[in-house]
Formats: structure tokens, C-alpha cells, sequence
């Protein structure tokens, strides 16, 4: 069922004492903050609420935040960040992974590498696989790694994967994620751990930094999920069993919106045979 359309979210928000909130394509497009999210966010926290920023990207929480600062993101727009680096660096460590084969870009995702708790290795060493992301976005597929998925397999290596996405929007721009090469490999039969959304290892997390931040437990229904996915964000959300709300600017812009509104014939479109729903559609969150 297609998702009532908001232009403003004060009195959504005013429902809930926390938010999970996605990072890429809903507080920032990959460049630059979003100004109006980035205040609603701040006014949510103003007036009591805890806001978490629960994103996929590869590396640990203190990069992320470092990140955001680069984008000019205010301070006050949230209160913790949940990583899907962080969630795959404790997995290694839970897992007893003593080598790990890396898949990624050496020099973006060196905050995630340089802290793993295993060492890397070849691949014919190693006991994992640890991928971040291609090594080269602009010109390998996924494909591009099947030979090494291969002779993974044939080992019966697991596949850690520090970013569940498919595709990231770099300012209007798609390029392909972690998620697209951990995709092949368990469609291959291989074994994937998914660190992040939608899978209950991200919110999971996030429950448990809100309600060490709010001294106490949160119940479900005064929590509130937000992003631009459906396979991910809401997903997680509804995986959850909290309310989710879509910002239909990110990743689906395309799909749910014409120009600068929400197309209301596209969204009933994103979302019928979808399996997710949400509390709201709108087009950029803004108090």
C-alpha cells in the first residue's frame, strides 16, 4: 500500500522519542549535507529525542563521523553513528578470523582495513573474505571478481560484507557497492555475512546504543526508522518492527518522483509487490 504523502515530518516525529536514521541520500547526497534534514533532525533532539545515524558505509563509526563533518553536517544533527564497518570488524573478531583476503579500495576503506583484528593474507591463506566495496567502481562490475569467488567457493570461504548496498548515489551519480559482489557470491552458494541494513545486526545495534544513550529500554513503537531504500532501509525497519519513513530524493528519485515533488502514480508504483510499506512518503525530510 502506497505510503501517505508529507511535506513536513514535526508532527510525525513528535510520535517517537528515537530515530534510525540513514546517512547517504537522506542527511547528505554523497557531497554536500541537506541542509532542512540536518535541522529536523537537530529540532527532533531539541525537543528530547535521540537520534541515531545507522549507515552502511564500510568503515568504522569515527570515519563516518569525520565524513559528515567533510560534508558540512552540523554536530547536533544526532547523538551516535552505527557503521556497517564497525558491525563487520566485530564479526571478524567473533568469528576468530586469524587471515582474511580484502576486497576494496586500499585507500578509501583504510580506516576499515588498517583496524581489522585479522591479518590480510592471499587468498590462497586466507580463512575470509573481508569486501568493502570494488577496488575500481568506475570500471569493474561485479563480475569482475568472479574468478576469486570462485576459488573461494571452492574452500568454502564465508564472505564478510562491510556494506550490504547494491549501488550508492554520489551526487545524481550510481556506482556499485560491497552488496553487488557479496550478491553474486551467495547467489553462487556461498556463505555471505550481511554486516548492516536491512539485516537485524544494524537496528539490532542501533537499539542497543539508544537505549544505553537513554538509560532504559524504547519501546518499538516510539522508534522511527528513516531512509531512501526499500531493500534496505525500510526493510530493516519493517524486519525490526518499527515504523519506517521514506525519503523519496535518495536512491529511487527516479522511480517516485517527477522533478522535484513526489510523483503519487510512481510511489504507489515503488511500492506495490514490494513487501515493505512505511508510515510516510516524503520527498526531502524537513521539520
Amino acid at each position: 500500500m502506497s505510503p501517505p504523502i508529507l511535506t513536513e515530518a514535526r508532527d510525525l516525529l513528535s510520535r517517537y522519542d528515537v530515530v534510525f536514521c540513514d546517512v547517504w541520500g537522506v542527511v547528505h547526497d554523497g557531497l554536500k549535507a541537506f541542509p532542512a534534514a540536518c535541522a529536523a533532525l537537530s529540532q527532533f533532539r531539541d525537543g528530547g529525542g535521540t537520534v541515531v545515524l545507522v549507515s552502511n558505509a564500510p568503515v568504522p563509526q569515527e570515519q563516518v563521523a569525520r565524513m559528515l563533518v567533510s560534508r558540512n553536517v552540523p554536530d547536533g544533527t544526532y547523538d551516535a553513528i552505527v557503521s556497517s564497518g564497525d558491525i563487520a570488524l566485530a564479526h571478524v573478531i567473533d568469528a576468530g578470523f586469524g587471515a582474511v583476503y580484502a576486497i576494496g579500495p586500499r585507500d578509501r576503506d583504510s580506516a576499515l582495513f588498517d583496524k581489522l583484528s585479522a591479518r590480510k593474507s592471499s587468498l590462497a591463506e586466507a580463512e575470509a573474505i573481508v569486501c568493502s566495496g570494488l577496488e575500481d567502481d568506475l570500471t569493474e562490475t561485479a563480475e569482475s571478481y568472479r574468478p576469486v569467488l570462485e576459488q573461494a567457493l571452492a574452500r568454502g570461504m564465508p564472505f564478510v560484507c562491510a556494506n550490504p548496498d547494491l549501488v550508492v548515489d554520489v551526487g545524481g551519480k550510481l556506482y556499485l557497492c560491497a552488496g553487488a559482489i557479496a550478491d553474486l557470491y551467495a547467489h553462487m552458494g556461498g556463505n555471505v555475512f550481511w554486516a548492516g541494513k536491512p539485516h537485524p545486526n544494524a537496528y539490532g545495534t542501533a537499539l542497543d546504543v539508544a537505549q544505553r544513550l537513554r538509560e532504559g529500554a524504547v519501546a518499538k513503537d516510539r522508534i522511527l526508522g528513516i531512509g531512501d531504500a526499500l531493500r534496505t532501509d525500510l526493510k530493516a525497519a519493517q524486519g525490526a518492527g518499527v515504523d519506517g519513513l521514506f525519503i523519496a530524493s535518495g536512491i529511487h528519485r527516479h522511480d517516485a518522483m517527477t522533478g522535484q515533488e513526489i510523483d503519487a502514480a510512481k510511489l504507489r508504483e515503488l511500492f506495490a509487490g514490494s513487501g515493505v510499506s512505511a508510515i510516510g512518503a516524503m520527498a526531502y525530510l524537513a521539520w
